[in-house]
């Protein structure tokens, strides 16, 4: 049998595209933080990953366009071979100070970060044990590695305990975490992870992805946030969302982040992020340490409105606790209805189906920046509740 005939047989997506109800892959003709333009028309853009706000900032446009001037437009070569700038070298050193840990890598994307850091560190006769929703690069990396994978229950502590239990030996046992659920947005319960730590003696990694420049007083992420920064092993975060670029990284242990960056393939086969982006990085880091407070401050004002104004409405938003503000529907044609009928009403959001969650659980994500104003939110508030009735999402 052909091998492309399963691509030959699968029509889903033509369909969805003939009949109008595809939501994928939508094109922007300019992105404006808050807002965008979509098709000739001013939208508001409430499906960004962009918590700050930071990706128009004019310092962090200013240095990814002289690091152009300075650098050129691409690395052409591996962080392992002609691909390392000072620049690189710096974001490293600058992150590790900025993590409190003793050494950073930068990887070229957040994906390739966990892919890299799991396949490098877990081998034959090792054991990583996952929480059932983590992002799909922790997946996808477990599945790449040559130790056994064991899953959890979503945020079931006892279900991980029960899993710890199995492991012949726990001390060859890395345990790996979102710290903020991508789709949901609610937080990983990181002191009873951290309690089993101390009893069972595993290693632990934490996913900070959508946490880093979000929570923590100082932006720091889940970990600060707890109060459990010295317990984990590994915290791993990634540029495009508060850090407004592109790329990844892993913090830790100074002779563990060596181990990684001699054996990760996901590193060393991989050409190096642009200077553009490691200087886009460098001037947010410089924006976060000298004024990260009125940011957060924004961010979460702008957070808590639309989490107590959605839940008024009659909107069920999840288990929330983070900018990630999810608008539960649980069927997909009446998802997609919903998402349709918000964008052309004039506002993005992202539709959420399997494989992404359970086909129960579809949803329309939402999520905030520090950077939208009151009149914006208020607009899309009052888009979002006539829509959401029109859809039969709320009665």
């Amino acid at each position: 049998m052909d091998i492309f005939k399963k691509a030959f047989d699968w029509q889903e997506a033509r369909v969805a595209q003939r009949e109008g109800w595809y939501p994928f892959f939508r094109p922007l003709d300019k992105s404006m933080g808050p807002k965008a333009v979509y098709k000739g028309r001013e939208i508001i853009m409430c499906g960004s990953n962009n918590y700050l706000g930071l990706t128009h900032h004019p310092k962090v446009k200013e240095a990814a366009i002289k690091a152009v001037q300075d650098y050129g437009s691409s690395c052409s070569g591996s962080r392992f071979l002609n691909g390392t700038l000072t620049l690189h070298e710096d974001m490293e050193r600058r992150l590790a100070k900025f993590m409190k840990r003793d050494a950073a890598l930068v990887f070229s994307t957040g994906f390739q970060t966990n892919l890299g850091t799991i396949t490098a560190l877990v081998g034959r006769g090792d054991t990583v044990i996952i929480d059932k929703t983590d992002h799909a690069s922790i997946v996808d990396g477990c599945y790449l590695a040559f130790g056994e994978t064991k899953r959890y229950r979503h945020n079931d502590m006892e279900d991980l305990e029960r899993v710890l239990r199995e492991v012949k030996d726990p001390e060859r046992c890395l345990v790996i975490v979102d710290g903020v659920f991508s789709m949901e947005g609610d937080l990983c319960d990181l002191p009873a992870i951290v309690a089993l730590k101390k009893k069972y003696g595993f290693r632990l990694m934490v996913d900070d992805a959508h946490g880093l420049g979000v929570l923590g007083e100082n932006g720091r992420g889940t970990c600060e946030h707890f109060g459990l920064e010295a317990e984990v092993d590994l915290v791993m975060g990634t540029f495009s969302k508060s850090f407004a670029s592109l790329g990844g990284f892993i913090t830790g242990h100074d002779q563990v982040i060596h181990w990684i960056k001699h054996h990760s393939r996901a590193l060393i086969f991989s050409a190096a992020i642009p200077a553009s982006n490691a200087a886009s990085v460098l001037a947010v880091l410089d924006i976060i340490e000298s004024g990260f407070p009125p940011l957060r401050d924004a961010l979460w004002k702008n957070t808590r409105k639309m989490q107590a104004s959605l839940k008024a409405m009659g909107f069920d938003t999840g288990h929330t606790m983070s900018p990630i503000v999810p608008i539960m529907v649980g069927d997909m044609m009446k998802t997609f209805k919903f998402y349709l009928g918000l964008l052309e009403a004039g506002v993005f959001v992202n539709p959420v189906i399997p494989p992404a969650v359970e086909p129960n659980r579809t949803m329309i994500r939402t999520s905030y920046m520090a950077s939208h104003t009151e009149p914006i939110l208020d607009e899309a508030l009052g888009i979002m509740q006539a829509v959401g009735r029109e859809a039969g999402v709320i009665s």
